[in-house]
């Protein structure tokens, strides 16, 4: 559990299934939360505590960056070249999707968390802290090895709306939790989750995204 705040207002930009079940979860936890969609106003929720990108990744460009300029934003969004198409930026193993959409929101705090649990999980796996059922929610962001700022305030999060934060590092660390990786879509324990961060290394993906990064011959 994080002993940072929760943020007291949560604002989602995407209101399809996953923004939903977001806001759903922040309410239940007792934070006032602002959601738009495509065609509305993205002006109050983006002057949130924190904001939540529920889009499609394809879109990240259409995103409010003057905005989200300045702003908590925590990127909970995937990269599916079935609804996206070929996207070589997005489809990059020397870099991870959440820093490509880092170099475009200049100046915005990212850090990502949510996006690699299943919509069901989120649905019906929520938890009180303690429970043995609870699920864990993996986060990466710069700083994370201070275990303060941006990155605590995300974990104190994810903890207010039922699941266990796990840090799994800077930014460029939230590779091992994009589709297709182990943790994407597995509703693990935070025991488990830990377990398949060590393991992502010696994972084909983990190989394929060293060898592009020059750690691996």
């Amino acid at each position: 559990m994080s002993d940072a705040a929760v943020p007291a207002t949560v604002g989602i930009l995407g209101v399809g299934r996953v923004g939903t079940v977001l806001a759903r979860l922040c309410r239940d936890a007792g934070l006032e939360v602002r959601a738009a969609g495509s065609a509305d106003d993205p002006a109050p929720v983006c002057a949130c505590d924190v904001v939540i990108l529920a889009i499609p990744l394809g879109r990240y460009r259409s995103l409010p960056r003057e905005l989200l300029r300045g702003r908590l934003v925590v990127d909970a969004m995937n990269y599916w070249w079935e609804l996206d198409g070929a996207r070589p930026d997005l489809d990059d193993p020397t870099t991870s999707t959440s820093e490509t959409v880092a170099a475009f929101l200049e100046g915005a705090r990212v850090v990502k968390a949510l996006g690699h649990a299943s919509v069901w999980e989120l649905e019906n796996l929520a938890r009180p802290a303690g429970d043995p059922e609870r699920r864990g929610i993996a986060i990466a962001g710069d700083g994370a090895e201070d275990g303060a700022g941006d990155v605590a305030t995300v974990a104190a999060l994810v903890d207010a709306m039922g699941f266990d934060p796990v840090i799994a590092g800077p930014l460029a660390a939230g590779v091992a939790f994009e589709p297709p990786t182990e943790i994407f879509g597995s509703d693990a324990t935070a025991d488990e989750l830990r377990e398949m961060l060590a393991r992502f290394p010696r994972s084909q993906r983990g190989r394929v995204v060293a060898r592009a990064r020059g750690g691996l011959r």
